[in-house]
C-alpha cells in the first residue's frame, strides 16, 4: 500500500479526517523540517502530513528548510506527494478560489537552496532531468477527481515562484505574464526540485487567491485578502484530495 505525503495540509490534520494521529519529531542530515510530522491514515492509505510554513505559520517563504522537508519525507517512506499552495493568478480566466493542477514552473528564487548536493563525490555527478516537473499519474488522478468533484479548475498551469515574503510589482507581474506564467507563489520551487531530485512523484494543487497586482481595475493583493479566499475555498482543496487519495 502506497503512502502519501501532504505538504500544505490546512484542514487535513482534523482527527475526523486523519485516523489515529500520531506527531512524531524527526532531524535529517539538512537540520529539523519546518514542522513536525503528522501521520495517520485517510481512508486506508498511509498519510504524512507537513505544514510547510510550520504549524503556526511562522516560518516566511525563503527560510523554509526545504531540504529537510523533503528528506524527511523520503525517509518516512513516503511514495507520493501531494503539494497545496494559495497562489496569484496572471490570467484573466482563472478567477479566485478556481484551481490550478501545475505542470510547468519558473523558478525565479534567489537565496534558496535548490539541491542536495553541496558538492559531488567522484565519479557521482547529479543533473536531474527537470523537463516535466510534476508527475503525470498524479495529475491525471487530480484531474479525474476534480471533473468528477465539478470543481472550477483548470488542467495545466506554469507557476513562477518568488522569494517573498513581498508581493511583485506591477512590472514583475507584467514581466511574469509576457514569460508565459498563469499563477505566482512562494512556495512550489525548490519544493518540486527536491523532490525530483530524491525520486518522489510530485504533484501540487494550486488555488488562486487573487489576480496579484497586473490587474489595474481592482487593488492589488493584500495578505489579508488572500486568506479570506483561501480559508472560504479550503474545502475544495480537502475534497480533492480526499478523492484523489482512493485512486492511489
Amino acid at each position: 500500500m502506497a503512502k502519501v505525503a501532504i505538504i500544505g495540509g490546512s484542514g487535513l490534520e482534523d482527527p475526523d479526517i486523519l485516523k489515529s494521529p500520531e506527531t512524531i519529531k524527526v532531524d535529517t542530515p539538512f537540520g529539523e523540517p519546518t514542522s513536525e510530522l503528522t501521520c495517520g491514515k485517510i481512508g486506508n492509505i498511509d498519510v504524512v502530513i507537513l505544514s510547510r510554513h510550520g504549524k503556526k505559520h511562522t516560518i516566511p517563504p525563503t527560510q523554509v528548510n526545504n531540504r529537510a522537508n523533503i528528506w524527511a519525507l523520503k525517509e518516512q517512506g513516503c511514495d507520493f506527494i501531494l503539494a497545496t499552495t494559495a497562489c496569484g493568478s496572471l490570467r484573466e480566466e482563472i478567477g479566485r478560489g478556481d484551481l490550478v493542477i501545475l505542470d510547468q514552473f519558473i523558478d525565479f528564487t534567489k537565496h534558496r537552496k535548490t539541491t542536495f548536493f553541496d558538492e559531488f563525490k567522484p565519479g557521482e555527478m547529479k543533473h536531474t532531468p527537470m523537463a516535466d516537473p510534476f508527475d503525470s499519474k498524479l495529475r491525471n488522478l487530480l484531474i479525474e477527481s476534480s471533473e468528477e468533484l465539478k470543481l472550477k479548475f483548470h488542467k495545466t498551469g506554469t507557476v513562477v515562484s518568488i522569494e517573498g515574503p513581498r508581493f511583485s510589482t506591477r512590472a514583475e507581474s507584467n514581466m511574469f505574464r509576457m514569460w508565459g506564467a498563469d499563477v505566482i507563489n512562494m512556495s512550489i520551487a525548490p519544493e518540486a526540485i527536491l523532490a525530483n531530485e530524491i525520486g518522489i512523484p510530485y504533484a501540487a494543487i494550486a488555488m488562486s487567491t487573487d489576480y496579484d497586482c497586473w490587474k489595474t481595475d481592482e487593488k492589488a493583493v493584500t495578505w489579508e485578502a488572500v486568506l479570506e479566499i483561501f480559508n472560504q475555498n479550503v474545502h475544495n482543496v480537502i475534497d480533492l484530495i480526499l478523492t484523489t487519495l482512493k485512486k492511489i
